[in-house]
């Protein structure tokens, strides 16, 4: 606890007038940055009488109901109220913490007012911003939203996560000198400075620590200096040195005459004093809205003073939370919490703000900050954004930046694709000098088709999770369009394609010794390159129609099965039943093999011997045999450019119409 205030059971918090470790201006390296204001003017957000249901059952998926061997029309609604008859009003200057045990409607509260609430119904009340009701336009103009989760591109500096950002966010009139500048300002403001050439990292990738990638995710909104910043549990994970330091940071920037919203379980004391407004909540309801320093004497009113060296917000927070071990203690417990809200509420019935104060602190403590006129300003009313060109420029090249930079994963995959060259390729380098039989000839072209797009289906779709989490915030929050990040993951990833199926079809061609003519391997590559690309796009397609890893990876396979059984070299087309006919006339696999079949055996004669007999067949009577020269090779390109495109638009309109929200939360 901190050693200049003292939580007492007879007096009210003792709060000093800057808390101790909170610098605003400073002459030092590491205080050195600007202070960074926002000068767009007030901003209010008030919530007014609003009740809140969430309907659990509609929450969880219809295919996991499926577990339960129910079908989605048998499926009960099973409602709970959320949040109940919640008033409360906050200004620029100001920092708002939301307390409470888990399952108390903190992120519920955070979800409506940021419109992203999902599965649930309002039944009353509404939300204002400036006065005005809420809206997804109005909010994405206002309102900046931290996830609890980061979502950032592991393998960007920190600078250049912000530089790519703020070329897509911030207005089209900004210069360049301008733009970094204010990426400069932000890494200053949000300490920054000492890791801003560090990559950004994960789970999995060494980079930034956990505070810092949180502040980077600060910074991400904050670039285009909004003048509501919310956050949903900005300290969950971090030690308490890291988590009291970036709460420090948000003390800054609402001193900077931001609205500050937060959610947080318990914090530590000098955390605790950090706040200008506490709302804390316990089923919903509240039990407390006021200033942070007069909780203690609010509640010494009521009976529950809080003990000598005990922190308020643990004391509080244990006082209201929901014991479930039983019955009785359940019930004692919600009693007790109706009890408190109800009390509550008849104490700030006939007050303007729904606020508790104590007769010390009767005014609102809200500091007045001059606007500093150096600062850049972001209007998002009368500035144009910039356009869908311009995002697809700046997309493609923050892809290629991340995705090159693993060098260790575009290593394997092109060993991969080298090694499976390799080995199929010395398989049939055997043969010396001698001409490949026709049964080795066609079981090669149709492995060859058949093994390379297999690991790209699995290595695509694994790929499109883990990037589908960012891709579904930066899509809410408006940092881009489908059109453009569609066009800049399809022409992003296509030197990649080329090179991986350079490496794989050149070695095992010439090993294998099929047919020297230049033209025949360029027209056999291309081939090989589109059957690929088939598959590559099928694999994008079932990344964003469904929703987890699982199931993708599961109907990738099954499709690429089908295909591969139709192909023509598991079964004679003309020996197949009506469905898998159907399913041949689609299969990529199919137009692939026969198209290689042509360009292999056409113009080449092959000797068989009968007893004392030798008879020449022309190559193409093979094709023939096999039923794979109804069509003229032209139309196997044709329609696998068909196929590509079918997948390609299918993977368009899955990104259009389906949010690429993972219910796994990878």
């Amino acid at each position: 606890m901190s050693n200049d205030t003292v939580f007492t059971s007879d007096n009210d918090i003792s709060l000093p007038s800057t808390p101790r470790d909170v610098r605003l201006f400073s002459s030092g390296e590491e205080d050195s940055s600007l202070y960074f204001t926002y000068s767009g003017g007030c901003n209010e957000l008030e919530v007014r009488n609003l009740h809140y249901e969430v309907d659990t059952a509609a929450q969880i998926p219809w295919y996991e109901r499926l577990s339960e061997f129910k079908m989605p029309w048998e499926v009960q609604g099973n409602k709970q109220t959320a949040i109940k008859d919640l008033n409360l009003r906050v200004h620029s200057g100001q920092m708002l913490a939301l307390i409470g045990s888990s399952g108390c409607g903190k992120t519920s509260l955070l979800d409506i007012i940021t419109c992203r609430d999902e599965g649930g119904t309002k039944k009353s009340g509404e939300i204002l911003i400036n006065g005005k009701p809420s809206t997804p336009s109005l909010v994405k103009k206002n309102i900046a939203h931290v996830r609890q989760d980061d979502r950032l591109l592991p393998h960007l500096t920190v600078r250049e996560t912000l530089v790519f950002v703020a070329k897509l966010r911030l207005p089209t009139h900004f210069s360049q000198a301008q733009r970094d500048q204010r990426v400069d300002d932000v890494i200053a403001e949000l300490r920054l400075r000492q890791c801003a050439n560090t990559r950004v990292g994960n789970d999995y990738i060494r980079g930034v620590s956990g505070g810092e990638r949180r502040r980077v995710s600060i910074a991400v909104q904050l670039l285009w200096n909004p003048g509501i910043l919310i956050l949903d549990e900005p300290t969950s994970g971090l030690d308490s040195f890291t988590a009291h330091n970036l709460v420090i940071t948000l003390y800054r920037l609402a001193r900077g005459n931001r609205l500050v919203l937060l959610s947080v379980h318990q914090p530590r004391s000098d955390i605790f004093q950090l706040f200008d407004l506490v709302v804390l909540l316990s089923s919903g309801s509240a039990v407390y809205f006021g200033p942070a320093k007069d909780m203690v004497s609010y509640f010494s009113s009521l009976g529950y003073p809080c003990p000598r060296y005990c922190n308020p917000s643990d004391y509080y927070v244990d006082l209201i939370s929901i014991d479930r071990r039983s019955l009785e203690k359940e019930a004692a417990c919600l009693e007790l919490s109706r009890i408190l809200a109800t009390h509550f509420q008849e104490k700030v019935k006939n007050t303007p703000e729904s606020m508790w104060k104590s007769e010390e602190n009767s005014k609102n403590n809200i500091h007045p900050i001059a606007k500093d006129e150096s600062s850049i300003t972001v209007s998002q009313q009368k500035d144009r954004l910039p356009g869908r060109l311009h995002q697809f420029t700046v997309l493609i090249r923050r892809q290629v930046f991340n995705d090159y930079r693993d060098l260790v994963t575009v290593l394997v995959h092109g060993l991969e694709a080298l090694l499976m060259s390799l080995l199929v390729g010395f398989l049939y380098f055997g043969a010396g000098e001698e001409q490949l039989s026709i049964q080795d000839t066609v079981a090669l072209l149709y492995m060859i088709g058949a093994l390379t797009p297999f690991a790209v289906v699995l290595d695509v779709i694994a790929k499109c999770h883990s990037e589908r989490a960012m891709l579904y915030h930066e899509l809410e929050d408006g940092l881009y369009s489908v059109t453009s990040y569609f066009f800049a993951k399809v022409l992003g990833e296509l030197p990649e394609h080329c090179v991986f199926t350079l490496v794989y079809g050149l070695p095992i061609y010439w090993l294998a010794g099929l047919n020297a003519a230049p033209d025949r391997f360029l027209l056999n590559f291309l081939l090989v390159w589109l059957t690929v690309y088939c598959s590559r796009s099928m694999a994008l397609f079932v990344a964003a129609a469904l929703p987890t890893l699982q199931t993708s990876a599961f109907m990738g396979n099954a499709l690429f099965t089908v295909f591969y059984l139709t192909g023509g070299f598991v079964m004679n087309l003309d020996n197949m039943w009506l469905v898998a006919s159907w399913f041949s006339h689609i299969s990529f696999m199919r137009w692939g093999f026969e198209g290689m079949l042509q360009v292999q055996f056409r113009g080449l004669s092959y000797s068989f011997s009968l007893g004392n007999y030798t008879i020449n067949v022309d190559g193409i009577t093979v094709v023939e045999a096999m039923h794979m020269n109804q069509f003229p090779l032209f139309s196997c390109y044709l329609v696998l450019v068909a196929v590509v495109l079918v997948f390609m638009l299918l993977y368009y309109l899955s990104l259009k119409f389906i949010k690429q929200k993972s219910s796994q939360d990878w």
